[in-house]
């Protein structure tokens, strides 16, 4: 054989041995499947592998795990949370469709129902995310899919996800939950009835603020056909480098939020104190929305939360103060090693009025007294 064919047919010998707590990087779009009697174009594992877009066998493993994990059937991986999103959306809804989603969803969740969904003719209504099983009455005969978000985003309502699924599986609705905040072990979605559990994956589970990725858990045979259907049509090929980054995430994940849990409780004790603070926004605290739901539904709590201020400071005096913090950085998403900080000056929400007053703060794994002091000095500033 010529040494410019050798060098493409040589086969990797690896010497027997090797073992590694690390599960490895499988790369490769094309599988290659020893015979035509093994060639197929479905998109489930029965008949063996297929194509790199439904993935390798590192991309399997951190589905695998997370499925263990939720307590799934199974999980399909996205390439990000908005894309897990649109994926459970795509697979529940068609033109004519209604579906419901809570007003305090995730931002661009609301966003791809006011934009994209609404020219694909699929109407998504928004609902007062305290509304329990009053959710009954919204629910119409064209419904085919309803959201909760719980705790909700910035405004951290606690929905009863009970009795939304009760209502909505007495008339055959699909219910989905954004379990992210619960990093899909302080909440256990299935045990509540909830048929499709998805997580931002870039939150927790990666935890380092390096990656992104979704996963879209499913519990019943109707909703993992429905689901990986969907998932092989629209080519939702997620990096088996993100992926094998996640599966080391998942290692350090109950030590991770143990610590982000703890800090953020002492850091959030010391602001319900501060007199520039009109309330805090935290589930473990009487005064979140829905607190009582949380002790009953949550295992525990994690690293986000928000901070009311008083009326009497402007929006630009509330923006200066997050521009005056040193310790938390000023960005999107949360659940990573460092804290952030994220002011919201134009925040509408039916639970409460807090434009230009609301700040979330995403605590990380620095000690507390160094972020409390950071956030003195910038109280002190504001005045």
């Amino acid at each position: 054989m010529h040494w410019k064919s050798r060098i493409l047919h040589s086969k990797p010998d690896v010497p027997q041995g090797f073992e590694s707590f690390a599960t490895p990087v499988y790369r490769g779009s094309t599988i290659l499947l020893g015979s035509m009697a093994n060639a197929h174009d479905e998109w489930h594992m029965e008949r063996g592998w297929n194509y790199g877009v439904y993935g390798t066998p590192t991309a399997l493993e951190l589905g695998a795990r997370i499925a263990a994990m939720e307590g799934a059937r199974h999980t399909f991986l996205a390439p990000g949370g908005q894309a897990a999103i649109s994926l459970i959306y795509f697979a529940f809804c068609k033109a004519g469709s209604h579906a419901l989603v809570p007003s305090n969803a995730y931002g661009p969740n609301r966003h791809l129902a006011g934009d994209l969904l609404r020219g694909l003719g699929i109407e998504v209504e928004a609902y007062d995310p305290m509304i329990g099983a009053g959710i009954g009455a919204l629910i119409r005969p064209n419904t085919s899919l309803i959201w909760c978000e719980s705790p909700g985003s910035v405004t951290m309502e606690i929905q009863d996800v009970p009795a939304i699924v009760a209502a909505a599986h007495e008339r055959g609705v699909t219910v989905a939950l954004d379990n992210t905040y619960a990093a899909g072990v302080l909440l256990d979605a299935f045990a509540l009835g909830v048929d499709v559990s998805m997580q931002a994956l870039t939150k927790y589970i990666g935890g380092h603020s390096d990656l992104l990725l979704g996963s879209v858990s499913v519990n019943t045979e109707a909703a993992y056909r429905a689901v990986g259907s969907t998932h092989q049509q629209i080519g939702m090929a997620v990096s088996p480098d993100d992926c094998s980054l996640a599966l080391r995430g998942l290692q350090t994940l109950a030590v991770r939020l143990e610590k982000l849990e703890a800090s953020t409780l002492e850091v959030a004790r010391w602001c319900v104190e501060q007199p520039a603070i009109e309330t805090v926004l935290h589930p473990a605290f009487e005064s979140c929305p829905g607190h009582e739901l949380w002790k009953r539904d949550f295992t525990g709590s994690s690293s986000i939360f928000s901070i009311v201020f008083d009326r009497r400071y402007s929006p630009e005096q509330v923006n200066g103060l997050v521009d005056s913090l040193k310790m938390f950085g000023i960005g999107w998403s949360w659940g990573g090693t460092h804290s952030l900080a994220m002011a919201y000056p134009g925040l509408e929400r039916p639970t409460g009025d807090y434009a230009g007053r609301i700040v979330r703060l995403n605590i990380g794994l620095e000690e507390p007294v160094d972020l409390i002091e950071d956030l003195r000095g910038a109280l002190v500033k504001l005045g």
